[in-house]
């Protein structure tokens, strides 16, 4: 089993961002969070492994929940995985997979809760990852709700299992469940949302896009055509769009944040970088189509706004619309929000 600083040293090497941000959490959080992340990055190393083709990747995640639920399978499920490595894959990424016995020794060692809400988040994310490894995503998704179900899929239900830990951390906040639930599977949106529009341009080079084709048409774009990023008022456009809806998830994180207790600064500052950095990249993005990254001295301020407002309410919410000033907000209602967990766990249960 790796210790906690050899878990922080796997999250250094596989993710610059979260290892700045995970150390904000008070412990235990901290462990349970940087755990849940490595589980979540082996499966988002496997779904985007260019060697393997998309049965052979089902079987892989397949094998992994095995592995989740039986430690005896831990040792096959990883000769299996990193015999599938093509050199594609970053050293960091196979060296975390190497590691995965130990991993899931950690995760074996948490409160029965604990566990359970890890393991809900990987499962769906897994069996959401492994559908999606059948079908042509080359030429976008079909429309909104098609972005809605593959954001749920690789953010939403983290969302959720950060609800559900800070719930167990907190339990003065069990009265809010319903609504922190919801609002975090629009947190997770958010943040994947701003990655998608992010790394466009890298994920049309490796043949897959997550755009909306319906709301592209109604922009003007058909992603249907071969060279469709060359059309660039409609590129924009649809990004304009896209953007507009990043934010309103991203508005929607910040009200989960400020429901979260004052006191509980090392969680808001988690969620308080995460929400910065985000607003920053996507104004980025709009400005500038293409690979964005903020600024050191951006990401300084960030960090120093966050810690100076952080237990107001009232001057986060004024800081986060100075932040995104002179963007687009479009916003989703709560009832949308609650139907869209509700019908995810529906989904789940159908499929047991």
């Amino acid at each position: 089993m790796i210790d906690i600083s050899q878990q922080q040293h796997l999250l250094v090497q596989v993710s610059r961002s979260f290892a700045l941000t995970i150390p904000l959490l008070p412990m235990p959080l901290q462990d349970y969070v940087g755990n849940a992340y490595l589980l979540c990055r082996i499966v988002d190393t496997l779904e985007d492994e260019p060697g393997l083709e998309g049965a052979a990747k089902q079987a892989l995640l397949t094998q992994f929940l095995t592995a989740l639920a039986d430690q005896a399978q831990a040792a096959s499920f990883t000769a299996a995985a990193t015999a599938s490595l093509s050199p594609a894959t970053p050293p960091a990424e196979q060296a975390l997979l190497a590691q995965t016995p130990a991993v899931l020794a950690r995760y074996r060692s948490y409160p029965p809760a604990v566990q359970a809400a890890l393991a809900r988040c990987v499962t769906i994310m897994s069996g959401g990852m492994a559908g999606y490894q059948q079908r042509d995503c080359s030429q976008g998704l079909p429309d909104l709700a098609a972005l809605d179900q593959y954001c749920y899929f690789v953010a939403g239900v983290v969302g959720e299992m950060l609800a559900e830990l800070f719930i167990l951390h907190c339990p003065q906040l069990t009265a809010q469940r319903e609504t922190l639930l919801a609002l975090g599977v629009s947190f997770g949106q958010g943040l994947q949302m701003t990655n998608i529009l992010k790394d466009m341009a890298a994920d049309r080079a490796r043949g897959v896009c997550w755009l909306p084709r319906e709301l592209a048409l109604r922009q003007g774009l058909d992603l249907a055509l071969e060279r469709w990023e060359q059309d660039g008022a409609g590129c924009q456009r649809l990004l304009d769009e896209l953007a507009g809806l990043a934010q309103g998830h991203l508005q929607d994180a910040m009200d989960f944040t400020c429901l979260l207790p004052a006191r509980q600064q090392g969680i808001r500052q988690f969620c308080l970088l995460a929400i910065g950095m985000a607003v920053l990249t996507l104004k980025r993005v709009v400005s500038q189509p293409g690979p964005a990254k903020i600024s050191r001295r951006q990401l300084k301020g960030v960090v120093l706004a966050a810690r100076l407002l952080g237990r107001s309410d009232t001057l986060l919410q004024w800081w986060l619309a100075w932040l995104r000033r002179g963007c687009t907000l479009r916003r989703r209602s709560p009832q949308a929000l609650r139907d869209l967990t509700s019908r995810w766990d529906h989904l789940m249960r159908s499929t047991d």
